[in-house]
């Protein structure tokens, strides 16, 4: 499940470059296949989920590809085509396509490096953080629904979990102030976040208010995905910068964009506190919020 996305998003990244060493449009190449131009281009972009070997070899030879590039795209077609269906599925209806992307992409990552200067990210939040969260959004959403939202959070926290993984967190300390869903929701919120700095492959730092000006105030709350090598062909996708915005989300894939984000997340964490003072302030201020 992991490697489909990253083979869908090499395949795509093959299939576009050779397509433009040819002098060929979008179009032109769908034309070839007999499908869409949107088709197409969601191939090219790795948003299809199966690409068939027809299509790979009718390509590949309007193209003038050569025997080593055609094989490296058979074998990404292949590792797509034995993918199993990921478990986010089910819960299609209650995300956007864009969150439904960042879901496989987080799912095929070997890191994540996360800022956030408001809320505590996904990956973290209690069922109680997660449902005052949804009926602040929706206030008229349906019961079920907040609670189906809240359970596909739970399974995507499995991933922390996993062999081979591992997540460096960043947090304004106004996450851990601004009282969402009350003081005990907030209470027991913290007291899971000090948990998960007992994990091996987690680590959460806190940049506290009075701290010297820093680039957090400036970039906004970002994540940073990096992934492993496809097990068939031993390529490594480059990294993405994911923005969550309120109107809409960015993938930044450019490595231009990505050197400033990750220089970005090195600057603040220069001026966060190191983990076990991040920790004795998340356990003192649960204490507070119990009080």
């Amino acid at each position: 499940m992991a490697g489909s996305t990253l083979a869908s998003r090499a395949l795509g990244r093959l299939l576009a470059h050779h397509r433009k060493q040819a002098g060929l449009t979008v179009y032109a190449a769908a034309q070839l296949v007999e499908t869409s131009q949107q088709t197409m281009g969601r191939v090219e972009d790795g948003l299809k989920a199966k690409v068939p070997q027809l299509w790979i070899h009718a390509l590949a030879d309007a193209y003038g590809v050569g025997d080593d590039d055609r094989r490296i795209m058979i074998g990404l077609a292949q590792e797509l085509a034995q993918a199993q269906k990921n478990w986010w599925r089910a819960y299609a209806d209650e995300m956007n396509p864009k969150f439904d992307h960042l879901l496989g992409l987080e799912q095929a990552a070997r890191r994540l490096s996360i800022w956030r200067s408001a809320l505590v990210p996904g990956l973290f939040q209690t069922p109680e953080y997660r449902r005052s969260i949804a009926w602040t959004e929706s206030p008229e959403m349906a019961p079920e629904q907040v609670e189906k939202r809240v359970e596909m959070a739970l399974r995507r926290q499995t991933r922390l979990h996993d062999a081979g993984f591992a997540v460096d967190v960043l947090l304004s300390e106004c996450v851990l102030r601004d009282r969402i869903g009350g003081a005990a929701v907030m209470g027991g919120q913290l007291r899971r976040l000090a948990e998960l700095t007992e994990l091996p492959n987690t680590t959460i730092r806190v940049v506290p208010f009075d701290t010297s000006a820093h680039l957090g105030s400036l970039v906004g709350s970002f994540t940073l995905l990096e992934f492993p090598k496809l097990p068939a062909t031993g390529m490594t996708e480059p990294p993405v910068i994911y923005v969550e915005g309120y109107a809409g989300d960015l993938y930044l894939e450019r490595e231009p964009e990505v050197r400033r984000y990750r220089d970005a997340f090195g600057e603040i964490g220069r001026v966060a506190l190191d983990g076990d003072t991040t920790r004795q302030l998340m356990l003192s201020l649960a204490k507070e919020y119990g009080e």
